[in-house]
């Protein structure tokens, strides 16, 4: 991994270390933001689940602004400027308990994801050329070593107050939009001659080829999501408790970290694009059946959680298989000049499948456990993943995705 990162270019060699730094900051101070709005502030379930929401709505709405201005002003300036008011937002929350604040202080956090995120992506995938899948391999090892090591660095700092944990967050945003400054080319679109904004997203709306592989995915963001949902209710059903969820989260991140590269390299000289992402999504469905046949078995803890062991391996293994040749396919089916518009359409839809997947999976879980079958909300996980799978294998069979799937290496 160390070997095909140093092969990049110093500006993809950043926006990798960018990503690491944005979910170190960001996993940080998020696990613990609850509980302090709660003990610290002394807020109300609902106002805390306000400010929550509001956080996460302010970034999954604005998303396909976010990738606009960012094909219209450059990926530059909305990379700096989202780590800019992320680094606002993330003292905001630091130092103050008044409700108004802390809702700005969500807005604004939300609004920084909604314009760095599309951007980012569309400047990786612009930077990296044909090398496109590698580069978004060693992205996600980047991804996945900020999520691994923002909890235990947030756990850490919480002895010196979440005042502190939020300031430190907020100075890695800070150090990473000097960083950005200083490092990332500043390539702005041509302004003359340029359609207006609702022509471009008329295109990216009406762009069936793309819309239908964006609907095809939306089932694999809601099995991702089921690492915060259903295997930690589920965890916590079977004792296993804060420590059984901490496990599973290791494991997940550090699955990605030691095999991510490798393994897009190995599907890669195998598979073409479609296939290496329908065969992803596959293995995600497989992941679910291993709690399917085991719910409602009295077993010892211990024996009880492997099978949401093997669900979260096999899960994140799916992922990790699928996402570089999904972020490439975006990247290609949008051409050069939409890039950061197909991002944000693509985050925005996949926002709304982690919604709809949420309430479904919630409601299946108290449905299941209410009515005797317990099995029935992993078995239907399972078919959603399936069924996504056989969405994408179709769309490739009728040579609707781009072919190509081969790693440039350095």
């Amino acid at each position: 991994m160390l070997a095909e990162f140093r092969s990049f270019d110093r500006p993809v060699q950043l926006l990798q270390i960018n990503q690491a730094g944005i979910n170190l900051g960001f996993y940080m101070l998020m696990p613990y933001l609850a509980q302090h709005l709660s003990a610290g502030a002394g807020l109300a379930a609902w106002t805390i689940g306000l400010v929550l929401g509001l956080r996460n709505m302010s970034q999954q709405g604005l998303f396909l602004i976010g990738g606009t201005l960012a094909d219209r002003l450059g990926h530059k300036p909305l990379i700096m400027l989202g780590c800019g008011l992320r680094t606002v937002g993330f003292a905001l929350f630091g130092l103050s308990t008044s409700l108004p604040w802390l809702l700005v202080a969500a807005a604004v956090t939300g609004f920084a994801g909604a314009l760095f995120n599309p951007a980012a992506r569309a400047c990786l995938a612009c930077e990296a050329g044909e090398r496109k899948v590698a580069a978004f391999a060693v992205f996600n090892v980047f991804y996945q070593g900020g999520i691994l090591l923002g909890p235990l660095v947030g756990f850490a700092l919480l002895n010196a107050g979440f005042t502190a944990v939020c300031l430190s967050a907020a100075g890695i945003f800070a150090v990473l939009t000097v960083l950005q400054g200083v490092w990332l080319p500043a390539r702005r679109a041509p302004v003359t001659g340029r359609p207006p904004v609702l022509s471009d997203w008329r295109r990216a709306f009406g762009d069936r080829a793309f819309v239908s592989f964006a609907a095809a995915m939306i089932a694999s963001y809601a099995l991702s999501y089921q690492m915060y949902l259903a295997l930690p209710l589920e965890v916590a059903r079977l004792g296993g408790g804060e420590t059984g969820v901490m496990v599973l989260y290791a494991l997940s991140a550090l699955l990605g970290i030691a095999a991510q590269v490798r393994l897009t390299a190995w599907c890669s000289a195998r598979w073409r694009r479609g296939q290496a992402i329908s065969r992803g999504l596959a293995l995600m469905g497989v992941a679910f059946l291993y709690p399917a046949m085991t719910a409602g078995l009295a077993l010892p803890t211990g024996w009880a959680l492997l099978p949401l062991v093997a669900c979260t391996l096999l899960l994140t293994i799916g992922t990790l298989i699928a996402f570089p040749f999904e972020m490439a396919t975006i990247a290609d089916m949008a051409g050069e000049r939409l890039v950061g518009t197909y991002y944000g359409l693509y985050n925005l839809l996949s926002g709304v499948g982690i919604l709809a997947g949420n309430l479904v999976a919630g409601a299946l879980v108290d449905a299941g456990r209410s009515v005797g079958l317990a099995g029935l909300p992993w078995v239907l996980l399972a078919a959603a993943g399936f069924a996504s799978a056989a969405a994408v294998r179709h769309l490739d069979r009728r040579s609707r995705l781009p072919v190509s799937s081969q790693v440039v290496t350095g």
